[in-house]
C-alpha cells in the first residue's frame, strides 16, 4: 500500500456531511450525513430511487454536490475530480459491470492498477495476479471480458475496484442476478477483504447476503436518511418497516 493511501491512525477516516442535491426541483439527497471506521463495513439499503446510487456518485466525485462536505483520510476531497480521489484510496464496483470487453480480464485488471495506483505496469503484475487469485478469476485471466457469464463479470467488477489498492471499497448491488450458491461465494470474498481492514460502503437490495457482512446499516428514503444503526434493530423500525412495505425484511 502506498504512503497515500496510508490510514495506519484508524479510527473515523470518511465523513459524508450534510450532503445535498437537486436536479431542477427534484431533490436527490438531502442533509446525508453519516461517518465510517477503517475496518467497517456499513451496508446503504432503500426502495428504487431513494438516492443510494446519487450518494455513491457524489462521494466517487462522479457527481458534485450542492451543498455540504466529504472528509476522506483526514482531507476535504469535496471538490477533487473521481480521478484523485481513487488515488487516495477509493475503489468502486458499479451495479452494471463495465469492463472493457475486448481486453483480457487480466488486461482489465492492469489497466485499473496501474491508473488507480498511478505505477508502471511492471510494478503492478503480481498484485493483480494475487486480486485475479483471491475473486476466483485465476481460472479466466487471459479470457476475453465480453464472454464471461454473469457471475465472473461481477467478480471481476469487483477485482477491478480491488486493483486500485482501495481502503475503501464501495459496492453497489454486486449480489443482484446471483444464486444463493453464488452469493454465498461473493460473501466469504467479501468477508476476506474486510478482514485485512479495506472499509466497505455497500448497497445492496439482498438483504441476506448484505446482513452476513455489514455492522450497520444506513437506511435512505427520497433522499433522506430515516434510520442508520445495528442491522437487526434497523430492520425492525417501524419506518423501515412502512419503507418496506409489503416485503419480507
Amino acid at each position: 500500500m502506498t504512503p497515500e493511501h496510508d490510514n495506519a491512525d484508524g479510527g473515523t477516516f470518511l465523513v459524508v456531511d450534510g450532503l445535498c442535491k437537486a436536479f431542477g426541483g427534484l431533490t436527490v439527497a438531502e442533509n446525508i450525513s453519516f461517518s465510517l471506521d477503517r475496518g467497517e463495513a456499513l451496508g446503504i439499503i432503500g426502495p428504487n430511487g431513494a438516492g443510494k446510487s446519487t450518494l455513491f456518485n457524489i462521494i466517487t466525485g462522479n457527481l458534485v454536490q450542492d451543498r455540504g462536505k466529504i472528509n476522506f483520510s483526514g482531507q476535504d476531497i469535496s471538490a477533487l475530480s473521481p480521478m484523485r480521489r481513487c488515488v487516495l484510496g477509493m475503489g468502486r464496483s458499479f451495479q452494471i459491470p463495465q469492463p472493457f470487453d475486448n481486453l483480457t480480464v487480466f488486461e482489465n485488471l492492469m489497466v485499473a492498477a496501474t491508473f488507480g495506483q498511478e505505477k508502471a505496469e511492471n510494478d503492478v503484475i503480481e498484485f493483480c495476479a494475487d486480486t485475479l487469485e483471491q475473486t476466483g478469476l485465476l481460472p479466466v485471466a487471459n479470457e476475453l471480458s465480453g464472454g464471461l457469464s454473469l457471475l465472473e463479470r461481477k467478480r471481476l467488477e469487483l477485482a477491478r475496484a480491488l486493483a486500485t489498492d482501495p481502503n475503501l471499497l464501495m459496492l453497489d448491488e454486486i449480489a443482484g442476478g446471483l444464486t444463493d450458491g453464488e452469493c454465498g461465494e461473493l460473501i466469504v470474498t467479501i468477508k476476506t477483504i474486510l478482514n485485512r481492514g479495506v472499509s466497505i460502503l455497500w448497497i445492496e437490495h439482498v438483504l441476506h447476503a448484505l446482513t452476513a457482512v455489514v455492522e450497520r446499516l444506513l437506511v435512505l428514503d427520497f433522499g433522506k436518511v430515516i434510520g442508520i444503526g445495528e442491522p437487526k434493530a434497523i430492520m425492525a423500525s417501524k419506518a423501515v418497516q412502512d419503507v418496506y412495505f409489503g416485503i419480507e425484511v
